[in-house]
């Protein structure tokens, strides 16, 4: 029998995907395991292997198409299958468990026995694991009361996770017969959320008993029971006739279209269930319909010389998961700061002469890296982690290195970073940064750091602090290599002074500690050799 694969969840930031590539076309015989197609999500490239053997019967969407999250990717089954029913959706279809860091959504069959899997029971939508962290959710709200009918699309409730609040929507028509957990209840993910059918044909006593029996929950990489669509909810700066408590209601289809055409969806008036705005209202929406009434609610004013505009920009998901993971260590992690000037003279001409005979030209964050390696191996309370209960001391050095990319920032990570040479480590962080801005890296690039660098002296910036990056217990902010004048034994020279400083989780490092690892540091930049021993 066919199978369908969705277009999976492959970070936790994850609403949409590229094809960057696909390495079988329609016909071709797939073995399990074998690469399928290359997905561009928002943080990197990823590879997406069959998880059967088949053949490939039907693509979704051509090289450089975009799918959203559980949109139909390929079909995988056996020659001269009918598979009209599943292109268009008229037929129940499991997602492919590919190797995700979120489990894929996918519709159920249907079942009916005593002691029944709720999973596979049509009528049944289960909390879906929303984010790769996720192990509950709370109703913060229902769109729909038992008794109403419910149509395929419409909003069913608000569900509040550790990450965002997400709006789930109906995937199938009917009535909705059962809720199991009110406006502020935690529901465990894969616990019964509601059921949706024709009256006369659920037995929800048996569904709701099956429920409250135990009846296992498939595992969390495995696909659930609701096929029901999610989409990060959007904050709304005006409330508006389609505005609810300052939260926009707009169906996903809507909220992409608007995107797509640059349309504000507050001055768009919703036609749809309690004001929701759908897709007819951005199609039919007229910019110029908008102005009259804006002029007709405001008084004359005089006339200035100037014009004021402004422009703005929807958060990418990268920069959405950079402010709260820096929120969250800002803010919970007691930050201290030591800052320390080291004389660089001998690092500048060392470098000049290890470039001469290296194949790969060796830049100054290279030799500040292999310095704190050696230094984090002396100084291990530096190598550490804060885990609530305890105290993590890492044995092994990976140190991350702070790539800017076009949207925001990526931390590639150098592993046993104090085992590899000026040149190892020079050649690693050229391919790593380079992936990273093409958007190239794989999970395991930027997973695993102990420690991190940030260096803005390539920008001529002279100093700064920078937020710790988790779960590392310190990171070095580096600035620029200043031309100034030193003072030794009287006299004036001119001299290469470099500031960095170390930002430190008091919970895990105290003043003591900090300096001792920048009084190592300092002494192994300002005579380069001792690293070669």
């Amino acid at each position: 029998m066919a199978e369908v694969i969705l277009m999976p969840r492959l970070s936790d930031t994850m609403t949409e995907g590229v094809i960057a590539a696909w390495h079988k076309k329609v016909g071709d015989t797939v073995k399990k395991g074998e690469l399928l197609a290359e997905v561009e999500t928002d943080k990197a490239t990823m590879e997406l292997e069959s998880y059967k053997d088949g053949i490939l019967l039907h693509i979704g969407i051509d090289k450089g198409g975009k799918l959203q999250v559980n949109d139909l990717l390929a079909i995988i089954g056996t020659p001269g299958e009918d598979i009209s029913s599943l292109v268009k959706g008229g037929a129940a279809i499991a997602a492919a468990p590919v190797p995700a860091p979120a489990a894929t959504i996918t519709a159920p069959a249907a079942a009916t026995a005593p002691g029944m899997d709720l999973t596979k029971v049509d009528e049944v939508i289960l909390m879906p694991r929303l984010s790769d962290t996720m192990t509950e959710g709370v109703i913060a709200g229902w769109h729909k009361k038992v008794g109403d009918a419910v149509k395929k699309g419409e909003l069913l409730a608000d569900i509040e996770t550790d990450k965002a609040t997400m709006e789930l929507e109906s995937y199938k028509n009917g009535k909705l017969l059962y809720i199991g957990a009110q406006k502020g209840d935690k529901v465990p993910v894969n616990a019964l959320l509601c059921i949706i059918g024709e009256e006369r044909k659920v037995d929800v006593d048996a569904i709701v008993a099956a429920a409250k029996g135990g009846v296992a929950a498939p595992a969390a990489n495995a696909p659930t029971a609701s096929t029901a669509t999610v989409t990060t909810t959007v904050a709304a700066t005006t409330v508006s006739a389609s505005s609810e408590n300052g939260r926009m209601k707009a169906s996903p289809l809507a909220k992409k279209l608007a995107a797509d055409k640059g349309i504000d969806l507050h001055l768009v008036q919703g036609s749809g269930d309690g004001g929701r705005i759908i897709k007819a209202d951005v199609d039919n929406y007229k910019p110029a319909a908008a102005a009259p009434a804006a002029a007709t609610s405001s008084k004359p004013v005089a006339v200035s010389t100037g014009t004021e505009s402004f422009e703005e920009f929807p958060v990418s998901q990268m920069r959405k998961v950079i402010a709260k993971r820096l929120a969250e260590s800002k803010f919970s992690a007691p930050h201290f700061y030591l800052t320390m000037s080291i004389n660089m003279d001998n690092a500048v001409a060392s470098r000049a002469k290890l470039n001469e005979v290296s194949k790969v030209k060796i830049s100054f964050n290279d030799m500040v890296l292999k310095a704190c390696a050696i230094a984090l191996k002396q100084h291990p309370a530096i190598n550490s982690s804060w885990l609530g209960d305890k105290i993590r001391r890492n044995h092994h050095v990976n140190i991350g290195v702070a790539v800017a990319v076009e949207d925001g920032l990526l931390v590639p990570v150098v592993r046993f970073a104090d085992t590899k040479s000026f040149s190892q480590i020079g050649a690693e962080v050229k391919d790593l940064a380079q992936r990273a801005k093409d958007k190239k890296l794989q999970p395991s690039d930027w997973e695993g750091n102990t420690f991190t660098i940030s260096n803005l002296g390539m920008f001529g910036i002279d100093e700064f602090t920078a937020i710790i990056n988790p779960p590392d217990a310190c990171i070095l902010a580096v600035g620029a290599i200043q031309q100034v004048p030193v003072v030794k034994d009287g006299v004036v020279n001119p001299g290469n002074i470099m500031k960095v400083t170390l930002s430190c989780d008091h919970r895990v490092v105290d003043g003591a500690s900090g300096a001792a690892f920048l009084q190592t540091l300092q002494g192994l930049l300002e005579e380069p050799l001792r690293m070669l021993v």
